[in-house]
């Protein structure tokens, strides 16, 4: 019987392995409980399943999951969530700006009764000033629209009960946004603030534009708000134009034919080829997502497990 299973997804992540073992080790041994590391190897290119392969026989707990290729790091998660044994499960990076050290206090508040415990960042000052803004404006504008609240500030560094792991294993969809669904699945849930340290090994896999990409991903799994956009503001472009065409109208009866403005007729056909345009963009985003959804594929695909 595993009492907490240890979920990590490395992508070129070889220059961290040895400092995330010795870090995190220690802490588990510390516990007293039975514990299992979930190693998932997401299509690495260097040399990070070998390295993992070599610490296994170090550290009989470990178990490597290797995926065929990069799935992605909620696949990753996804599959750790689905091979684990024990009766709680914590996801967590390997570059250590997730402190192994919260584990003791997850799994404390754990034992009081609660089914998920969040780590929330108090201090975001080791991000830039850019990610800081829009990370707020992301989690504003996500609360916002979604009737899932997401909680500001945590990531994916966690403890889930089995009770939630086994709800999480109930969700279809290939498209995984797992902050949105382990908010949605909900249960009984507390929280742990830490101040997040400076990345001091490896580096980070998420440019501006995967995040951005991520970001619409998880707005759109959980709401049809842009849709609605999509309808309001045809509605207002139209009373404009309706608008426009009256005083044109009155403004010809009162004084005569007027020569009409370039100006106007170019910034009203930009106008509306704007408003089409992204009505468009967000309704075909919606409709990618259901080809992908209705295609079925796997989430994820695993070339072996050592």
């Amino acid at each position: 019987m595993v009492e907490v299973s240890v979920i990590v997804p490395f992508y070129n992540e070889s220059e961290s392995i040895d400092g995330f073992f010795s870090a995190i080790m220690p802490i588990l041994k510390r516990l007293g409980l039975s514990f299992e590391i979930l190693c998932i190897n997401d299509g690495s290119k260097d040399d990070t399943l070998e390295r993992l392969i070599g610490k296994k026989k170090r550290f009989p707990q470990l178990k490597i999951i290797n995926f065929s290729r990069n799935f992605g790091k909620d696949a990753a998660i996804t599959a750790g969530i689905d091979f684990a044994d024990g009766n709680c499960a914590i996801p967590i990076d390997s570059d250590l700006q997730d402190p192994p050290d919260l584990i003791a206090d997850m799994v404390a508040k754990w034992r009081e009764g609660f089914d998920m415990v969040l780590a929330r960042r108090s201090d975001r000052s080791e991000d830039s000033c850019l990610k800081r803004i829009t990370a707020c404006m992301f989690y504003k504008t996500y609360n916002m629209l979604s009737d899932t609240e997401l909680p500001e500030n945590v990531g994916d560094f966690r403890l889930l009960d089995r009770k939630v792991m086994d709800a999480l294993k109930t969700f279809p969809e290939r498209k995984r946004f797992m902050k949105g669904l382990f908010a949605f699945a909900g249960f009984k849930t507390t929280s742990i603030e830490y101040k997040r340290p400076e990345r001091n090994m490896g580096t980070s896999k998420w440019s501006y534009w995967k995040l951005w990409s991520y970001a619409v991903d998880g707005i759109t799994s959980f709401s049809i708000f842009p849709l609605k956009i999509s309808i309001y503001l045809g509605i207002f472009v139209t009373f404009l134009a309706f608008a426009r065409g009256l005083w044109i109208f009155f403004r010809t009866v009162l004084y005569g034919v007027d020569i009409p403005g370039y100006a106007s007729t170019t910034v009203a056909l930009l106008l509306l080829g704007g408003v089409q345009l992204m009505s468009l963009g967000v309704i075909g985003e919606y409709i990618g997502g259901i080809y992908n959804e209705s295609k079925k594929r796997p989430i994820y695909i695993v070339r072996d497990v050592i």
